[in-house]
């Protein structure tokens, strides 16, 4: 059986420009929820097309209860709400799957390409792994690559897509948004979707084993954290350093302590 794992965020959903887009609470959310359940239909209908028998769906925004079920194909089964665990956004992933697409996501904390960046929490000023700023797609990218599954494709802003193809040549990125400082310029809604489907369909009836990341054999982290009290508290996680009231740095051969610690800390 060859199954497909899909991690679904909203801040790179087509239009999105603002936070009161994203939060269940604002009147301008369903909207963009229903955008974002559409994109990851048509991320499913590619997929499904491209020969893919099953498809785990990662509701990964917010509450993770963003996608509405049913409006995904049958094969489709669909992860709500936080474990929570240190996989966070990819909770569910194994080496059982064939590959892994994100939909809907944004760039990394401290970047210019999408008035909504950010890497995990708000707070986070910066990130950085072993020198290279740190998005949300590349922790999740590593963290399929520390189960050797690879990432077949993306969706979302210009700047994540731009970001994740540097680090992996042969993905097939879709970008469908393009900030402009606290602006975005979009494709039509019905072109992404379009886009979309076509994108995971050539993607993964081109073969993924180019897309699979190799694991660095170490990892430095660096964060700042705008709020000094956050600092303060993620600086007695063990083998953490405090370079200063804002600042820390995480070292470790290990992955899963990496992505531990950022489950403890951010």
């Amino acid at each position: 059986m060859k199954k497909l794992y899909i991690s679904a965020d909203i801040e790179g959903t087509c239009g999105i420009a603002h936070w009161d887009e994203t939060a269940k609470d604002k009147r301008d959310y369903p909207a963009f929820a229903r955008q974002m359940t559409r994109e990851v239909a048509a991320a499913c209908e590619g997929a499904l097309e491209a020969g893919m028998d099953f498809i785990l769906v990662r509701d990964a925004h917010g509450s993770a209860r963003n996608i509405e079920a049913a409006l995904l194909p049958p094969q489709v089964q669909v992860l709500r709400g936080w474990g929570p665990d240190p996989l966070c956004m990819v909770h569910g992933l194994d080496d059982s799957f064939h590959a892994v697409v994100f939909t809907g996501y944004h760039d990394a904390a401290g970047a210019g390409a999408n008035p909504l960046a950010h890497t995990m929490d708000t707070d986070l000023v910066w990130f950085t792994l072993n020198g290279d700023t740190v998005s949300e797609a590349m922790l999740n990218a590593y963290a399929a690559a520390y189960f050797r599954v690879p990432l077949a494709a993306i969706t979302g802003d210009q700047g994540i897509c731009d970001r994740m193809q540097d680090l992996i040549p042969a993905l097939t990125a879709v970008p469908i948004n393009k900030g402009q400082g606290g602006a975005v310029l979009s494709v039509h809604p019905e072109e992404a979707v379009k886009r979309i489907r076509d994108g995971v369909l050539k993607a993964l009836k081109n073969g993924v084993e180019d897309s699979l990341l190799t694991l660095p054999e170490s990892f430095r982290a660096d964060m700042r954290f705008r709020n000094v009290q956050r600092a303060y508290r993620a600086g007695f996680y063990p083998g953490m350093q405090m370079l200063d009231s804002h600042t820390l740095r995480f070292e470790t051969a290990n992955y899963y302590e990496l992505l531990r610690m950022v489950h403890f800390c951010v």
